[in-house]
């Protein structure tokens, strides 16, 4: 018999029946450490987003980037012999030039303020008044006669706290009293219509020396208004852009028939 077959049947050598065991065990410690860490991510990405969830824009809302936007009806010319009835200008801050603040890689400032451009546009002609829907350099600005001129813009996002309104007349004025009844008038039925407060502490040379008063005719009454904030007024400027335009109608109807502001 040879040694080999000799050797004790305990003594040979074979893998240790619970040599998987340590093995199993730091698998499991490992995926369980990773399941915690999963989940305390999500609840950290939950309560501290990076990027919060835009406001739902109302399906009133036109985006300028993927839907067309509709123009307002033509002004009939006035028949010859007959005098010409002067409209009432509404510039879309910067229509035309340029997107304005931009708020959270999506939200431009130009397609607010031709969403509600456009109704008021559409809100002043209902009442009877012929009105002129325009760019923020528009070619018709230079000289141009109306019986008002209002520029509507939205104001930035940089700063959380900031809410309200803003209206301004051209700071070298040559008709004074009949632009600080424009910017009373806009004042106290905006202010009302909407519920935002007016933030007249925010008012700034941009608005008081803004271009378009320099190019129209001295003698058109003009008025710039911010219509909100674009951070902590965004859901009214966004899903209320009706009533936000009839807050500035109003103070244009309050203005043209000589109401008391």
């Amino acid at each position: 018999m040879s040694r080999q077959m000799a050797r004790p049947l305990e003594s040979r050598e074979r893998p240790p029946a619970a040599s998987g065991a340590p093995r199993l065990l730091v698998l499991v410690v490992l995926g369980t450490a990773l399941l915690v860490l999963i989940r305390i991510g999500l609840n950290v990405g939950a309560e501290h987003p990076a990027n919060p969830p835009p406001v739902t824009p109302s399906p009133g809302y036109f985006p300028l980037t993927s839907t067309p936007f509709p123009t307002p009806s033509p002004r009939p010319t006035p028949l010859p012999g007959t005098p010409a009835v002067l409209p009432i200008g509404i510039v879309a801050g910067h229509w035309g030039n340029d997107t304005g603040a931009i708020c959270d890689g999506w939200l431009r400032e130009v397609d607010v303020n031709l969403a509600v451009a456009w109704r008021v546009v559409k809100g002043l002609e209902a009442a009877g008044y012929p009105t002129d829907l325009l760019e923020e350099f528009d070619p018709r600005l230079e000289g141009y006669r109306a019986r008002a001129l209002v520029s509507i813009h939205a104001d930035a996002c940089l700063y959380p706290e900031a809410s309200g309104f803003k209206v301004a007349r051209v700071e070298e004025s040559a008709i004074p009293s009949v632009e600080d009844r424009l910017v009373a008038c806009l004042i106290s039925r905006y202010g009302a219509r909407t519920g935002l407060p007016f933030h007249e502490g925010s008012v700034t040379p941009d608005m008081t020396q803004y271009h378009t008063f320099y190019e129209v005719d001295p003698a058109t009454p003009g008025a710039i208004i911010e219509i909100g904030f674009l951070l902590a007024d965004r859901d009214i400027l966004l899903n209320q852009q009706d009533l936000i335009a009839q807050g500035i109608v109003d103070g244009i109807l309050c203005f043209l028939r000589g109401e008391t502001p």
